[in-house]
């Protein structure tokens, strides 16, 4: 039996219930944007949260998410996020380690939902963040799951690489372009 890809977003959708609070958060350098919404993606906070890339940032939106659930009686959380550069790790981490559901959205899935919210391809963070709620809230997400500080490390190892060797490369291919502009009879002098 096949298992198709609605499948999957159908279980997405109904681990969801009515008394979850969906929190969308938009990733940036210093100072992230969440905003909430109920299980249908109404939302429910009267203004979006901005806070700081530090622990004080991080205690701040547990406090904003706790009010909310104790305002609108929600049990569950889910908290959803895009894995934008390196700056959602701390974030990520900080909130699995309080033992918090938190996935991951698509930036691609962001940049195409855009417009379903309010009809303009407009750019800002507390729209971002809404729009990050509303993908969750229809299964387009997928499951966070910590990495050991091996693959952490790993990770870090195999970028700094395709780095290196994206500089070697060019680095290379500016030799030759010197060689054919100041010496174009090289190759037949230097035939190795």
């Amino acid at each position: 039996m096949k298992f198709k890809q609605s499948d999957a977003q159908n279980q997405r959708i109904e681990q969801i219930t009515t008394s979850h609070l969906v929190v969308g958060i938009d990733m940036a350098k210093e100072t992230h944007v969440a905003q909430s919404t109920n299980f249908r993606g109404i939302v429910i906070s009267k203004r979006h949260l901005s806070f700081s890339n530090s622990i004080e940032g991080f205690e701040k939106l547990s406090r904003w998410i706790t009010e909310l659930q104790q305002k609108h009686r929600l049990k569950r959380l889910i908290i959803g996020m895009e894995p934008t550069g390196h700056y959602w790790f701390n974030l990520a981490n900080w909130l699995s380690d309080k033992g918090l559901h938190v996935v991951m959205v698509n930036p691609a899935t962001t940049k195409r939902n855009k417009e379903n919210r309010d009809n303009s391809p407009s750019k800002n963070d507390p729209k971002d963040a809404l729009v990050i709620a509303d993908s969750v809230s229809r299964g387009f997400y997928y499951e966070y799951t910590r990495q050991s500080l091996v693959f952490q490390r790993l990770r870090t190892i195999m970028s700094d690489r395709e780095f290196w060797v994206a500089n070697s490369v060019r680095l290379q291919n500016r030799i030759v372009r010197w060689l054919d502009i100041r010496f174009p009879e090289y190759p037949s002098v230097f035939k190795d």
